[in-house]
């Protein structure tokens, strides 16, 4: 390939991704005010979970809602079966990330913790997958163009969507909560943020 279209295919990925970043905004619906609402009455803490991608997801998820104002913080669905599940309460809610919604251990996690009255949270492009069915609700969300993900598959444009999903719910939180830029650097002293250059 020349540079030329080199450059043009990594535009072309770069505009898939776009439109489904851009497509993201109506899938909003009543449910996303009814979990924000249900954050805000949590007494516990926000956990966040998943399985690869999705597990990148969630742990940027879970960093920024404590950054802004909800205490969260990332669970490993593979390490919360040895145990460290036993971290989470009933005080908590869990929102946890699965694409496809078949990973098995995510799937062991969610039922876990149901068991052990938590209530769960599935955000996934599956709401029909076993993972989703074991949750107490969820949160649906798309990726189109399918194209976005690599061969439909390398999960690229969905981490975008599933991200901003998450940016969105993160910002109306901060808002709701009136939790401040001083606040925010109040928790985040180092780097520019701390700076009060952000």
């Amino acid at each position: 390939m020349t540079p030329e279209e080199l450059v043009d295919a990594g535009r072309r990925q770069i505009d898939r991704q776009a439109q489904a970043l851009a497509g993201l905004a109506a899938q909003l619906d009543t449910g996303f005010a009814d979990l924000v609402g249900e954050v805000l009455a949590v007494r516990g803490k926000v956990v966040t979970t998943g399985s690869g991608t999705s597990g990148i997801v969630a742990e940027r998820l879970a960093h920024l809602l404590s950054v802004c104002g909800t205490p969260a913080f990332a669970l490993s669905a593979a390490d919360a079966l040895h145990g460290r599940a036993g971290a989470v309460t009933p005080d908590d809610l869990v929102l946890a990330f699965s694409k496809g919604g078949r990973s098995a251990e995510l799937t062991e996690l969610v039922g876990l913790l149901r068991r052990r009255g938590i209530r769960v949270v599935a955000v996934t492009e599956a709401p029909d997958s076993p993972f989703a069915t074991a949750a107490d609700t969820v949160v649906a969300i798309r990726t189109e163009p399918a194209d976005a993900d690599l061969d439909g598959l390398v999960a690229t444009g969905s981490t975008l969507v599933a991200s901003a999903w998450g940016d969105a719910l993160t910002a109306v939180l901060k808002d709701l909560r009136g939790h401040s830029a001083a606040d925010v650097v109040a928790v985040h002293p180092a780097g520019v943020v701390g700076q009060g250059r952000a």
